[in-house]
């Protein structure tokens, strides 16, 4: 981890002389591009947003930015979901001309958007949408990231239940998987799918049964693969736990960890996880620099190589939050997980691989490039899909939507999900996009950890039951 000697506030940094607007924007980025969330943990009301590097656009291409001066994130901000209906182009004119940033885009007729808007902009907000179904998702944007930004401590050697009440720093994140790999030393291993942009380990924990290490098909899980999706990262690690710590007491856990070795990656984008707990708390894609644009990242899941170059499915802009870069796999994420997934596949084969995402409460299945297209095994999947989907809802009564990627949410082109079916050779692929469907998006209470890693328990084994 690159840590800098002297870090500090960005009080101070924004207060510093001969600094204004852009160039105290850019020396603040540079100094704090290698912390990490224990030496910010972040307050919100002091936390802060570079608000143009946030790529405010959706997957229409939005016009570049200049950057803009750093402002305190959030205080004041409003979460406000829209009822498109028959007024997508009436709702995406709003928010481009407001210029503001969408969780949901408003991509299709009935469709529902997400929209961020700022203090500022609120009165000038509401007039537009008059008359319009409109319902407010978050009042104080401030406050819910604070309440959800109240991360408990972790003692060094504690990998238990507890971990599970609260969300978590990025160095308390690969402190747990030590931990919990230390707990079962002889069935468990730390392992890395090379390195981030900014150089982190993109680390994750492999485990195995009685054959031992690397004799069984894998199952690899990939989470916070866009980076503000903090509960995928609690998830999937409750899902791992939930495997290890089970398997001596459990018949059922037994056998499938018998039948197969494990690879769960909690955080497949560190850099821009890292950045989401010490600058912007919704940063979604990488940290990666675009030569010709002041806006920052490419979007790791519109990135991998295959059908990336299919138009509708991702931006080519580098200001958008689904940026899918200037040529398929050039973020080292991608290049690096795609390589580490074919290198198991050649080794000992793939079984199973889900990409973890939130939100909507959906489960998906190949492809995301093409509503027309059927994968291999459609009908398979779709049905195990299903499948999961009722074995969710059988827990709480959460309602999950499944099917294809590209009918059942958007169309999504280079996505990692299509790429692990057709060239990584997994035999059954999908993913899913966990709590909520809008009472909270992103900003998901930490409440609602353990009812999100049970459900999702749930609808794993079932898959685990009945895939042939």
């Amino acid at each position: 981890m690159c840590t800098t000697s002297n870090p500090r506030s960005f009080q101070e940094a924004i207060k510093q002389p001969g600094l204004t607007g852009v160039a105290r924007g850019k020396e603040l980025l540079q100094e704090l591009h290698g912390q990490d969330a224990s030496s910010q943990l972040f307050k919100m009301k002091s936390v802060f947003a570079f608000s143009t590097l946030l790529a405010l656009a959706s997957a229409a291409a939005v016009p570049e930015r200049q950057v803009r001066p750093a402002v305190t994130a959030y205080d004041g901000y409003k979460v406000f979901r829209v009822a498109v209906k028959n007024q997508v182009n009436k709702v995406s004119k709003i928010i481009e001309q407001l210029e503001l940033e969408t969780w949901k885009a408003p991509k299709a007729p009935g469709a529902l958007a997400d929209i961020v808007v700022p203090p500022s902009k609120v009165a000038e907000f509401e007039a537009a949408v008059a008359g319009m179904e409109v319902t407010t998702m978050h009042e104080d944007l401030a406050a819910s990231i604070e309440e959800e930004s109240n991360f408990s401590a972790y003692a060094v050697g504690s990998a238990n239940a507890t971990w599970f009440n609260s969300y978590h720093s990025y160095n308390d994140h690969l402190q747990f998987l030590r931990d919990l790999q230390a707990t079962y030393p002889t069935r468990s291993a730390i392992v890395t799918s090379g390195n981030s942009n900014e150089g982190r380990p993109i680390t994750g924990i492999h485990f195995w049964g009685s054959s031992g290490k690397g004799k069984k098909p894998a199952v690899i899980f990939h989470s916070t693969v866009h980076a503000r999706e903090w509960i995928t990262t609690m998830v999937n690690e409750y899902l791992a736990f939930n495997l290890l710590t089970k398997y001596d007491t459990d018949a059922e856990i037994k056998s499938f960890v018998d039948k197969y070795d494990f690879y769960v990656f909690p955080v497949v984008n560190p850099d821009g996880f890292v950045f989401t707990q010490t600058n912007t708390r919704l940063w979604r894609k990488n940290r990666q620099s675009n030569t010709g644009s002041t806006c920052i990242g490419r979007d790791i899941n519109r990135n991998w190589n295959f059908q990336w170059s299919v138009t509708g499915g991702a931006s080519t802009n580098p200001c958008a939050e689904d940026y899918k870069g200037r040529a398929a796999s050039d973020a080292p994420e991608t290049t690096n997980l795609a390589n580490f997934i074919r290198s198991v596949k050649s080794s000992q084969g793939l079984k199973l691989f889900i990409d973890w995402h939130a939100y909507s409460q959906l489960f998906m299945t190949p492809y995301g490039y093409s509503c027309t297209a059927r994968a291999a095994k459609h009908t398979e999947l779709v049905s195990l899909a299903a499948g999961a989907a009722s074995a969710i809802q059988a827990v709480y009564g959460t309602r999950f939507t499944s099917g294809p990627i590209c009918s059942t949410i958007y169309k999504a082109t280079g996505s990692s999900v299509d790429w692990a079916n057709d060239v990584g050779g997994s035999e059954y692929t999908f993913t899913a996009e966990l709590r909520d469907t809008g009472a909270n998006g992103f900003v998901l209470p930490a409440s609602q950890i353990v009812p999100s890693g049970v459900e999702t328990w749930a609808g794993l084994r079932y898959l685990l039951l009945n895939m042939k």
